[in-house]
């Protein structure tokens, strides 16, 4: 009893060691992935809203419509411009960035 117990000791010893030293390296990993990911999410997040049409082009197409639409303003016909036609490269751009910035807040949870 005394040798089999004096083994568990040591083993119990020696595998604490070892865990506490790779929960340790674990910990520090994670720290740094976590970092890296928070660092890709917001960079991705600014190029993904860097790509947006301008909101103020919209809004003023709407207003004229608006306006088209009033009884008092019914003689006068204002033009409108053009919707906003994107290229192919540029939604495929958008696509990816939008693809990138979902796999990485998916990998931070």
């Amino acid at each position: 009893k005394g040798a089999n117990s004096k083994f568990w000791a040591a083993y119990k010893k020696i595998s604490g060691e070892y865990d506490d030293k790779m929960v340790q390296n674990y910990n520090d990993s994670i720290d740094t992935i976590m970092l890296f990911a928070g660092l890709f999410s917001a960079v991705n997040t600014a190029f993904v809203i860097a790509m947006q049409p301008n909101p103020a082009d919209t809004t003023n197409d709407l207003l004229v419509q608006l306006m088209q639409n009033t009884p008092w303003n019914a003689q006068r016909q204002v033009a409108l411009s053009a919707s906003v036609a994107y290229s192919s490269s540029k939604i495929w751009m958008q696509v990816l960035a939008y693809t990138s910035l979902t796999f990485s807040l998916i990998r931070k949870f």
